[in-house]
C-alpha cells in the first residue's frame, strides 16, 4: 500500500487529509516516478540508434541543459512502457485518482519524453516539463508550480536534491529514493519516505558480471601447453592479464548494458539485470566503469607492452561489437570467436611465448561454434516470429537451423584441426607419450555435441563457455581431459 498523504500545517504539525482534497499532487519523474533518469537514457538510446548525432553534443552542452535534453529526445526511438516505474509511487497516484485528487507531472525532463509517459499511465492531469529553452528543475519548477496552484497549496513527489526547495514549500512531501541531500532533509523534518529498496553494492557487483570472468582463464592456455606449471613469473604474468582482462571486461559489460536498454528490457531475463530495472542508476555505472578501466591499464603496466596492445585491441573490438557489429548478420558471431582467440593472445603476449598456429586455428572454430551457440540460444527465447527490431541483433526466427548446422560444423572443424595437430611433428617434440593425447578428440566431441543438444532442447545457458566451466558433466570431461594430457606430457 503506499504512503498515507497528510496536511502538514504552518507549525509542522500534522493534521490528516484536512483541506487535502483541494490540493494538488505535483509528481517529479526522474528518480521519484520511475527509477532511472531519461536524461541518461536517451543519451544511450541517441548512442545505439544514432552514435553520429552525439558528434553534437559539445554544441548541445554549450547551448544549456534543455537544448540538450531537448536534442536527445527529438529523434530516439522511445517506448515508456519499457522504462522502471516505481511500483509504490504508482500505487499512491492510483489511490490519490480515485479519491478525486489532480495529479500533475512535474519534471525537468523534456516535454516530449513527458507526455509520452502521462499518456501512457494516464494518470496525469497536465505535465510540466523542460522545453527547448527552459530546464524546469529546482527553483524554476517551483515558480510554475506556485502560478499554477496559487494560495491553495499542494503537494510534492521527490527525490533529489534539486527537489528540497519544492519539498519545503509543499503541503505535504513525500521523499522517494532520496539522494544524501534529500534524505538528510526527510530526516531533519519526519516527511514521508519511499526506500529505494535493494541492495546497490550488490546491483554493482552483479553488473560486473564476475561470473563471465571464467572466459579470462583462457590467458593461461599459453601456461598450460607450455607445461610452465611451475614457473612463478609466468604464472604470475598470467595471474595479472587475468585481472587486468577481467577488469577490461567488466567494463565494457556496464557499457554494453547500458547501450542495450532497450533491448535488454524487452528480454524475459535480461531486463532484470541492474541498469534495465533501475537498481543501479546510469551514473554510479559510469564511475565503476571508469574505475575498472583505470584498474585494468593499471595491471597492463606491469607486464609486456604487447600485452597492453593486445588489450586495447580487444577494447576496441569489443566496444565496435557493443555498438554495431552485434546487430551484424554473421560478422558478429566471427568477432565473438576472434575475442575468445584474443584472450589467448593476451597470454602469450603476458608470458612471452611463441603462438602456435594449431592453437589459433583450433580456437578460431571451437570459439565460433560457441559464440553460434550463444545465438541460436538469445533467438529461441524470444520464439517464433523473433524479427531483427525485436532481437537487437541481425537474425529472424527462420535463421535457427542455419545457426545449428554451422555451429555443429564448425565445432566438427575444431575437432579435425586437434586430431591433425596430435597426428603432427610438434607433438613428438613435446609430448612423451602422443598416444595419450588422442582421447581429447573425443571428450572434446562429447562436449562440443552435448552443448548443441542441450541448445536445441531450450536448456542452454545464454553463454555457452560459462555453462561448460560451471556443467559438472563438462567439468568431468576436462579433469579426464587433463589427466590425460599431463600423462601424455610427463608418463
Amino acid at each position: 500500500m503506499g504512503p498515507v498523504l497528510r496536511f502538514r500545517t504552518g507549525d509542522g504539525s500534522l493534521d490528516a487529509r484536512i483541506g487535502q482534497k483541494d490540493r494538488p499532487i505535483f509528481v517529479d519523474l526522474d528518480g521519484t516516478l520511475i527509477k532511472s533518469d531519461l536524461l541518461w537514457e536517451t543519451l544511450f538510446l541517441t548512442a545505439r540508434q544514432a552514435p553520429v548525432r552525439l558528434l553534437r553534443l559539445p554544441g548541445w552542452l554549450s547551448s544549456g541543459k534543455a537544448r540538450l535534453k531537448a536534442e536527445l529526445a527529438r529523434d530516439v526511438d522511445f517506448d515508456p512502457a519499457l522504462l522502471p516505474y516505481r511500483e509504490e509511487v504508482l500505487q499512491a497516484l492510483r489511490e490519490a485518482k480515485a479519491d478525486g485528487r489532480r495529479i500533475v507531472l512535474a519534471t525537468g525532463s523534456n516535454e516530449r519524453l513527458a507526455h509520452a509517459v502521462a499518456d501512457h499511465l494516464g494518470l496525469f492531469d497536465a505535465v510540466m516539463a523542460s522545453c527547448d529553452d527552459v530546464n524546469l528543475t529546482s527553483s524554476r519548477k517551483l515558480e510554475r508550480i506556485t502560478a499554477d496552484c496559487g494560495e491553495d497549496g499542494f503537494d510534492y513527489f521527490g527525490n533529489s536534491h534539486e527537489d528540497i526547495c519544492l519539498l519545503d514549500a509543499a503541503a505535504d512531501a513525500t521523499v522517494v529514493a532520496p539522494d544524501r541531500a534529500a534524505r538528510r532533509w526527510q530526516r531533519r523534518t519526519g516527511a514521508e519516505l519511499i526506500e529505494a529498496g535493494g541492495n546497490p553494492a550488490r546491483a554493482a557487483l552483479k553488473a560486473m558480471r564476475p561470473h563471465q570472468w571464467a572466459k579470462n582463464v583462457l590467458v593461461f592456455v599459453p601456461v598450460v601447453l607450455t607445461h610452465e606449471f611451475f614457473n612463478v613469473s609466468m604464472l604470475l604474468s598470467a595471474l595479472v592479464a587475468f585481472f587486468a582482462f577481467s577488469f577490461a571486461a567488466s567494463a565494457v559489460y556496464i557499457l554494453n548494458d547500458l547501450v542495450d536498454l532497450t533491448a535488454d528490457r524487452k528480454h524475459k531475463t535480461k531486463r532484470n539485470r541492474p541498469f534495465a530495472s533501475g537498481s543501479l542508476q546510469i551514473p554510479h555505472g559510469l564511475k565503476l566503469a571508469t574505475g575498472l578501466f583505470a584498474g585494468s591499464l593499471v595491471l597492463s603496466l606491469l607486464l609486456p607492452w604487447t600485452f597492453l596492445g593486445v588489450l586495447v585491441a580487444y577494447l576496441c573490438a569489443t566496444t565496435a561489437y557493443s555498438m554495431f557489429i552485434k546487430r551484424m548478420l554473421l560478422i558478429d558471431v566471427l568477432t565473438l570467436a576472434g575475442l575468445y582467440t584474443t584472450r589467448i593472445m593476451a597470454g602469450v603476449a603476458a608470458t612471452d611465448v611463441s603462438v602456435s598456429f594449431w592453437l589459433l586455428a583450433f580456437s578460431l572454430f571451437f570459439f565460433l561454434s560457441l559464440a553460434l551457440v550463444k545465438r541460436y540460444t538469445e533467438l529461441m527465447d524470444f520464439g517464433s516470429g523473433a524479427e531483427r527490431s525485436k532481437t537487437g541483433r541481425g537474425y529472424v526466427d527462420a535463421d535457427l537451423e542455419t545457426l545449428a548446422q554451422a555451429g555443429m560444423a564448425s565445432g566438427f572443424a575444431s575437432v579435425m584441426v586437434l586430431a591433425l595437430y596430435i597426428n603432427s611433428p610438434e607433438v613428438l617434440v613435446h609430448y612423451n607419450m602422443p598416444a595419450m593425447v588422442w582421447p581429447l578428440c573425443p571428450i572434446l566431441l562429447y562436449i562440443i555435441v552435448r552443448i548443441w543438444v542441450l541448445a536445441r532442447r531450450g536448456q542452454m545457458h545464454d553463454d555457452p563457455v560459462v555453462f561448460i566451466l560451471q556443467d559438472w558433466r563438462s567439468q568431468m570431461m576436462i579433469a579426464i581431459g587433463a589427466i590425460m594430457f599431463l600423462l601424455a606430457a610427463y608418463a
